[in-house]
């Protein structure tokens, strides 16, 4: 019912980002759907895996190396606040979609409710960082207090679209994410972190039959 009522706010002419994961993937669906009876736009997909599915469902797709600007991108998450910050990272497609989030003039975030949380930080925080520095980038993280893990697939490490590492890094709360960002940015060899703290407009939380709509500014 989110990625539905997100989709709704998709107009002719727009560049839509597409973001990644299950919830994700209801909005792209959403979306196919209306292309068939006659929505026209173009898309962007922040993975591997989403271009597959946009692909199989004839949503029209640009390679975003050729763009430097998004309409309107949605996307899931795996943790969000009434600040509208997030933890966002779990499929692995953190680096791209931060940047099409960046990138975009709108955010829209749809989830149910179980991921809205008083306080981030019960879901691993994702690192994506280079191969080479998987060890130093663990142990500067350890030394901000989180118990690091390297993400696997199939008992190798998970490789992003990207060819890189993820490590999750578990703090169960995190009262000041700002100050934790912070932190993870200045470590040599972190590409991205997956705090979204300034990219998302707005909230879209699925609750029993209705969706609940909010808006950053909003009293």
């Amino acid at each position: 019912m989110a990625a539905v009522r997100a989709v709704d706010e998709v107009r002719d002419g727009m560049l839509v980002g597409l973001g990644t994961g299950s919830t994700a993937a209801y909005a792209v669906k959403s979306l196919s759907e209306r292309i068939k009876h006659g929505l026209r736009i173009t898309a962007v997909a922040t993975s591997q895996a989403t271009e597959a599915l946009a692909l199989r469902l004839a949503v029209p797709l640009v390679p975003f190396q050729q763009l430097s600007a998004v309409d309107l991108t949605i996307d899931g998450a795996d943790e969000i606040d009434d600040r509208f910050q997030a933890i966002k990272g779990g499929g692995g497609a953190l680096l791209r979609e931060k940047i099409t989030e960046s990138a975009s003039t709108r955010v829209i975030i749809i989830a149910d409710s179980s991921k809205l949380v008083a306080q981030l930080g019960k879901f691993p925080l994702p690192v994506e960082v280079v191969p080479f520095a998987t060890e130093f980038v663990r142990a500067r993280l350890s030394a901000l207090g989180a118990r690091v893990t390297v993400r696997e697939a199939g008992g190798t490490p998970f490789l992003t679209d990207q060819g890189n590492y993820i490590l999750d890094a578990a703090l169960d709360e995190i009262p000041r994410p700002r100050e934790i960002a912070a932190a993870i940015t200045t470590i040599p060899g972190v590409l991205e972190h997956g705090l979204f703290l300034d990219e998302i407009d707005t909230i879209m939380i699925a609750r029993g039959d209705m969706v609940e709509v909010r808006h950053r500014g909003e009293a």
